[in-house]
């Protein structure tokens, strides 16, 4: 599923049946991907906003500028309408995958080295 904005487009990917909402800027040349549905996909948690809230005051606490390299960008959430939410390029997501214990932190560094390499740019 594809919405374009001019430099930037939004991209609908699934990582092991979960949605991983994605977007392209191709000025930048990177992918941001969603951090609640990263989370989401590696922990299996029913509250994965809830996981990534007490995850980021932790890692502030800790001094790790993982929560300051976020941005957010507009996604399209269940209602159909479009918010800001907290999204990280593919490094980011790296160091997100570090902070977060998950048996599936490996198969999905590989399905992002899979998007990088997509000939979709």
């Amino acid at each position: 599923m594809k919405k374009e904005n001019d430099k930037l487009t939004t991209i609908s990917n699934i990582f092991e049946g979960n949605e991983i909402r994605s977007i392209w800027n191709s000025e930048k040349e990177e992918y941001y991907f969603s951090v609640i549905d990263v989370i989401g996909a590696l922990t299996d948690s029913k509250e994965p906003r809830k996981y990534w809230s007490v995850l980021k005051t932790r890692l502030k606490k800790e001094g790790s500028e993982l929560t300051t390299i976020c941005s957010q960008l507009k996604l399209k959430s269940g209602d159909g309408k479009y918010y800001n939410q907290d999204v990280l390029d593919t490094q980011g997501i790296l160091r997100l995958i570090e902070s977060v214990p998950s048996s599936k932190a490996e198969p999905f560094k590989l399905w992002l080295a899979k998007m990088g390499n997509d000939s979709y740019k």
